[in-house]
């Protein structure tokens, strides 16, 4: 099967090619573990390396805060909304919501006009501020991503998470059941250095890595580096060294 890779190093391998076209792919983690950062990178690589124009929807920051990001790692994002091969959409949950139920919508006018094939939505956190009942939560985030879909478009939606380092508050987790694909960044600490994991805790219709494996933000972006070896725990924020192992937490290839 075809699949949308998103050219981050590392990543497409955990993801057995990458996304399956026309889902939707969570990506969950702390603030400051590169969720933003991912997002930008799967627009920035769709449309440089694969001809993908692509969609942000922002409910957070200003489309400036995303030409400066992006300008740290070498993408000229400007250039490319000039090109009408990106376009940055600031608005709020509840505009959203009635766009994507509506015909002819902006967001399916944009993605019609650009013949959009990507889009990072920044944050879906945002939508709980519109129901305090999970069931209708549920079926909001449910409409939304299929109005996505629905404009053949593959997206990332970026969800932040309360832990810094261990197990997360307990919340409703009904996005989860939503999505097609669940990536997870964290923090580890490994003797007093905090390190960043990604997980993929779930690919539907499609196999994917079950290992646990560190990257890194460089000046190019995101790169997936090998798995954690000889720990147990990584997860917890807290790993513990595997009895009669003493090699090296992190590996580079």
């Amino acid at each position: 099967m075809d699949r949308v890779q998103t050219g981050i190093k590392g990543l497409d391998e955990m993801l057995s090619g990458g996304f399956l076209p026309q889902t939707a792919n969570l990506v969950e983690g702390a603030p400051g573990t590169g969720k933003s950062t991912l997002g930008m990178q799967f627009i920035y690589n769709g449309i440089t390396q694969f001809d993908e124009p692509g969609l942000i929807i922002t409910f957070e920051e200003f489309p400036q805060q995303y030409y400066h990001d992006a300008a740290e790692f070498g993408w000229d994002f400007g250039k490319l909304e000039k090109e009408g091969q990106l376009k940055v959409i600031m608005t709020s949950p509840e505009v959203t919501r009635l766009d994507v139920e509506s015909v002819g919508g902006m967001i399916e006018t944009a993605a019609a006009e650009m013949g959009a094939r990507r889009v990072l939505v920044d944050s879906i956190t945002q939508f709980e501020r519109l129901t305090q009942d999970p069931v209708e939560l549920r079926s909001l985030e449910y409409g939304f991503i299929n109005g996505l879909k629905r404009e053949g478009l593959t997206s990332l939606l970026t969800r932040e998470s309360a832990a810094l380092l261990g197990e997360a508050p307990e919340r409703d987790s009904s996005i989860a059941f939503v999505v097609d694909s669940y990536l997870l960044l964290r923090y580890v600490e490994i003797e007093s250095t905090i390190r960043k994991a990604v997980l993929v805790l779930k690919t539907r219709g499609s196999d994917h890595a079950k290992d646990i494996r560190q990257f890194e933000i460089t000046d190019q972006g995101i790169e997936v580096r090998s798995k954690f070896e000889g720990r147990e725990g990584i997860m917890s924020g807290n790993p513990r060294r595997m009895a009669d192992s003493f090699v090296e937490a992190f590996v580079k290839r």
